[in-house]
């Protein structure tokens, strides 16, 4: 089958969360194995440059919350950072995407059995803390995984962006068989590339085993990659000598947003972003969230006073005072105009250095983690969807900034 001209990917990931809080910063590496699915289009056939006025990129996570799959969790909260970031590296003719998160959950016995224990936890959004809050909301308890039915609501439920060009993902992986469940897995992979839908499957176990249960044939059906890890093997976070800097900015940057809505609104907002602040820091990730906070991706149209002005200038003109923070109450339009303007050229001058810093960071990285391969052999999770990732991204027309 050619890949379809919108694509999408869909990485199955069937994650077990842990509720416990004195767990948390338990984390566990992955050993991660990738084989390519159905034959990828050939150069001539890739897909045209964008027609919109910004090109698409949606992902949807499906997490598996029975059981079985703890370890995953932690390894899902303490990278999520780390993926986003491989997604803010990618530009199509110029341009960054309007990167979109969605979540569901299934798996768990506490979900509804006529709706197959399948829930939308949250929409494709723009707003990467409230993914961050629901990764870090989740909990477990028992049930079936019905890889076929999550797939399918998947693509069903969710608005997909309908840019001609897009990139559009989930992530799926567990390790009981992708058979399971009234909705034939089969039937569900080829609906999901025949809307331009990549499926890319994580099979937490053995490869074999992995390729027995009809993980890898998911994969194939729709155009992605089988992938196979360890769950059990521990993550190692490496600590850089920019970490402290990158922090210091953080908090910094966290000052210049000017939330807008009802008081409450506002409030939950700050509340939150400090809050998975937080929450990254506690899986040593906090340097990781703070460098994709001071790129494209990390976005708050609609929340924030200076990334809406950048995109809708004359909404802004529209808010009533109590909608405003509390400063900006009964300034006149042309003062409104100007507070903004002052906060975004401060804000564009922390994340500047910000990015310099994280620049520095992530060669560090990469040079650790070049000598810590050569000793352990272990891949993580985050490493193995990046890979994918990143493969994809540039099958499907978009260039990726070294």
């Amino acid at each position: 089958m050619k890949r379809a001209l919108k694509l999408l990917l869909i990485v199955t990931v069937f994650v077990t969360v842990n509720q416990r809080t004195e767990n948390i910063g338990n984390t566990q590496d992955l050993t991660i194995t990738i084989e390519k699915g159905a034959k990828k289009e050939s150069n001539s056939t890739r897909k045209p440059v964008f027609s919109g006025k910004r090109p698409s990129v949606d992902v949807a996570i499906l997490l598996d919350t029975s059981n079985s799959m703890d370890g995953l969790i932690d390894q899902a909260k303490s990278q999520l950072w780390n993926i986003v970031q491989e997604f803010s590296k990618a530009k199509r003719k110029g341009k960054t995407p309007l990167f979109r998160v969605s979540v569901f959950e299934y798996g768990n016995s506490g979900l509804p059995a006529r709706e197959g224990y399948i829930r939308q936890v949250v929409q494709l959004t723009d707003d990467l803390d409230k993914v961050s809050e629901t990764l870090f909301s989740l909990s477990t308890n028992g049930g079936d995984e019905y890889c076929g039915a999550v797939i399918h609501e998947a693509v069903k439920r969710l608005d997909w962006s309908n840019e001609p060009n897009a990139y559009k993902a989930i992530f799926i992986a567990g390790n009981e068989p992708f058979t399971q469940g009234s909705i034939d897995y089969r039937s569900a992979c080829k609906k999901a590339i025949g809307a331009g839908i990549v499926v890319n499957t994580i099979h937490c176990g053995d490869y074999r085993q992995g390729v027995k249960g009809k993980w890898k044939e998911g994969a194939d059906l729709a155009e992605g990659e089988y992938l196979n890890i360890d769950q059990d093997k521990t993550v190692v976070h490496i600590k850089c000598p920019q970490d402290k800097v990158i922090i210091e900015l953080n908090t910094e940057l966290n000052k210049t947003y000017l939330w807008y809505g009802s008081k409450s609104t506002r409030e939950a907002y700050a509340t939150n972003q400090a809050v998975q602040d937080s929450n990254a820091s506690s899986f040593g990730g906090l340097s990781s969230r703070a460098a994709t906070k001071s790129g494209a991706l990390y976005r708050n149209v609609g929340r924030d006073l200076v990334d809406t002005y950048d995109e809708n200038k004359e909404s802004i003109l529209e808010l009533k005072d109590a909608d405003l923070p509390e400063e900006m109450h009964n300034l006149s339009a042309d003062e409104r105009l100007k507070k903004i303007k002052a906060m975004s050229k401060r804000r564009a001058e922390i994340k500047s250095k910000m990015a310099m810093v994280a620049k520095e960071r992530q060669a560090y990285i990469d040079a650790e983690k070049a000598k810590l391969a050569k000793e352990s052999g272990a891949t993580t999770l985050g490493d193995a969807v990046s890979a994918a990732v990143q493969k994809q991204l540039k099958e499907s027309g978009f260039d990726l900034k070294k």
